[in-house]
This record gives structure tokens, sequence and C-alpha cells, in this order.
């Protein structure tokens, strides 16, 4: 057989299966399976009908959300900063004579008072220079005590005749310059005891020792830097705020007895690091090339959580609002037109309605400008699902909602409570 014998019949072949096939799935249904096409249909249709009405309930359905009123109450407005903290004093610790170091008496990290011996200084140089102003002022004392015996004597012969009163002015004079002279010898002796007394190296301040310098046995010089003292109890923070708050400070700052609260947080801002300090100093002057103003708190600092050096954020509070309207914060949503809050209506809808936020109040809650009264309850739980007029169901905070049946199971109950037979 040839090739186009072969094509052809296996074209027929094609074309026969598939007629045949298509004759098999559009044949008409007879007797009681056409009877059930037909109520399939009618089925269809009723359900679709159904299907609307439930459609229709579940649109009416109330979407259940938290709500919580709107509270009046008093709240501090604060200014926030970012501030560093800084020492309240901080002394670089240098002999005052030189010598060699013999000891160390503190403990790098360890706390120190003022009057403390940190350090000691071979002593024994300055021990013999005081001594010997000591030996010196005694000796031109014994010469003083000579020459006014010898003055009081000669001063009974005078009108004798056996002492001539020329003389008697040499003796006048030798007293005074002996006198002048033990007064020297005592302002050089003090002079060698302070000396002596340099070479026992004082803490002026309490504060925390740093790294030390140097170790015993070295020689020493005065410009030798021993050892770093921090005074952190109480301690500064300072920070800067922008030019336009600073009205509102100076005045807050002299209205109210110069007594405006601060507080330092974590960079988190989770946790205050020490109890509440307060403002201390406003600077005199902006800078010109930020804008910006310097302020100094100062707090105790009694458990040393603030340390020198570290970035804390700052809370200054300014002024206390009297009566503000309060509201959680995560009942405002932003809108195109700025920020808004769904408030309920008597009818138990929601609607829209445009807020001013004024500030925040604490971590969770926002004060309301305008847009808002007492009492006012907005959603503050389950926005997503709302639009304006969308009927809710009012929950209080950790209120759960009751389960709604759906429409599919009630037609599954009869009245009276049993169960229809759903074959």
């Amino acid at each position: 057989m040839s090739r186009f014998w072969k094509i052809t019949l296996i074209v027929i072949a094609v074309l026969v299966v598939g007629g045949v096939a298509f004759r098999l799935l559009h044949k008409p249904a007879e007797g009681p399976g056409n009877g059930s096409h037909h109520s399939r249909q009618a089925a269809g249709q009723g359900g679709g009908s159904g299907g609307n009405a439930a459609g229709g309930n579940g649109q009416d359905t109330p979407v259940p959300v938290t709500v919580e009123p709107t509270v009046k109450q008093n709240v501090p407005v604060y200014l926030t900063a970012l501030g560093t903290v800084t020492a309240l004093n901080n002394v670089t610790i240098n002999p005052e004579v030189g010598g060699q170091l013999w000891t160390i008496n503190f403990k790098e990290g360890q706390a120190v008072h003022k009057g403390d011996v940190i350090a000691q200084i071979d002593p024994r140089t300055y021990q013999a220079a005081y001594d010997q102003a000591v030996a010196k002022q005694k000796q031109d004392e014994a010469s003083l005590a000579t020459a006014i015996s010898t003055l009081d004597r000669n001063q009974k012969l005078v009108a004798s005749g056996y002492v001539a009163a020329l003389n008697m002015d040499t003796y006048r004079n030798s007293v005074d310059q002996l006198k002048a002279t033990v007064v020297a010898d005592a302002a050089a002796a003090r002079s060698a005891k302070v000396q002596l007394d340099f070479t026992k190296i004082i803490s002026p301040i309490d504060g925390v020792a740093g790294i030390r310098q140097v170790d015993p046995g070295n020689v020493v010089t005065t410009t030798t830097a021993i050892v770093t003292l921090t005074q952190i109890q109480p301690i500064y923070v300072i920070f800067t705020l922008p030019e336009q708050n600073l009205e509102a400070v100076r005045d807050s700052f002299q209205n109210g007895a110069n007594k405006l609260e601060v507080i330092a947080l974590d960079r988190a801002d989770a946790h205050p690091l020490d109890t509440t300090g307060g403002l201390q100093v406003v600077d005199n002057q902006i800078d010109t090339s930020t804008g910006t103003f310097k302020l100094r708190a100062i707090f105790n600092n009694p458990k040393s959580a603030l340390w020198p050096g570290q970035f804390v954020n700052v809370r200054l509070r300014v002024r206390t609002v009297q009566g503000g309207l309060v509201i959680p914060a995560q009942a405002v949503q932003r809108g195109p037109d700025g920020d808004f809050v769904y408030k309920l209506q008597p009818d138990q809808t929601v609607a829209m309605q445009p807020v001013k936020v004024a500030g925040e109040v604490g971590d969770s809650n926002v004060m309301v400008g305008s847009g808002l009264d007492e009492g006012d309850q907005v959603v503050t739980e389950g926005q997503f699902r709302l639009k304006p007029g969308s009927k809710v169901q009012a929950l209080k905070p950790g209120e759960v909602p009751q389960p709604v049946a759906a429409a599919g199971d009630k037609k599954k109950w009869k009245k009276g409570g049993h169960r229809a037979n759903a074959d």
C-alpha cells in the first residue's frame, strides 16, 4: 500500500472516532434521569435565590469591634531630645611634687572619697627640708630671745650712764631684725610642710577611679597624670532642642521656680534609667549652625544607672494640660485627608471622624486636640473590616464576641429545636 493511502485511512479513522465521542457526550438524558436534570436546575435556581438572601443577611451582620471611651485627664506635655551623660566633675590627678612613687592605694574602677590618700610619693627629701626649716626657725627664735634680753638689760643702764643712748638704737634694730627673721623662718617651715604633705596624693572629690597611668616605683613629676577621677553622683545630662522651643522652655523654667521635670530613658525608650531629674541650666545662646540651644539637667543617680558618655533619650516636661481628651493610640488611623477615628453612633454604626492629635500620652495613648468630646466611643480594634456606616457589635476591651450561626446551618433546624432530615 502506498504512503498516500496510509495517510488517508488514518485521517478517516480520526474523523470517525471524533464523531462517536461527540455523539456520546451530547446524548440527551431520558426517563428518570431527565427529571433529575430538571430537579437539579430547579434546585440550582432555588439555591441561587437562597444564596442572595443569605448574602443580604451577611451584609447586615454586625462586625465585632472593640470600643473605648474618650476620657478627660491632666496630660503632661513633653519635649523629646537625644542627650549625653556628662560627669559632674572630671579630675585628672597630677602630683604637686616630683619623686619616686611608693604606693598606689586605690583599685581601678573603685569608688574613692574626698580626702582619701590614693598614692604616696617618697617623702624623705621633703621631710628633711621641713626639719631643716623648723631647726632654722628655732635657732633664730633663740637669737631673738637673746637680743630682747640684751635690750631690756641695757635699757636700765642708760639712765646710769653705763650705756650710750646711741647703742640702744642698735639693740632695738637687732631685735626687730630677728623678729622678722623668725617670721620668715615660720613661713619657710610652713612651705616645707606643704611640700611634705604633697607627697601624699589626696582625692579632691568623691568619684570613681579610672585606669591608672603609672605604676609604683616610677619617678613622677608635676606633669605626670596618675589617674582620672569621675564624679557620677549626682550627674549631668546635656541635650539640645530646636530654637522654636526656646520661648516655651524659658517661660516654664522661670514660672515653675526653676523646677522642670526631666526623664532619661534608654535608647529603646522602654524605661527610665534613673529617678526623675530637674532642668538646671538653659544655655545663653543659640547655635547658629544647627538652630538649636543647649540645656543641662541634673540627676541624683543613686544606682549609677547613668554613666558618663552614655547616650540617652530625654523627655522634658514643659507644662501640663488640664482636662485633656485622651484616647488609645491604636484608635487613630491615617487617611488621605489626615488622621481620623471610627466613632460609634447611637444606631450602632460607625462614622469616620477627623481628629487632630496634640501629642503622645505615655506609650499607648494620645491626646486629641479637636474632633471628639468626652465620653465619645471610638473603635480601637477591628477597624480594617469597617467602612463608614458599617453596623458593629461594640465590645469592651478583652470581651469576646458571641458566635453567630451561618445561614446554611439555620436551614438544618426545624422550629422547636429538632434537626431536619438532610437526606
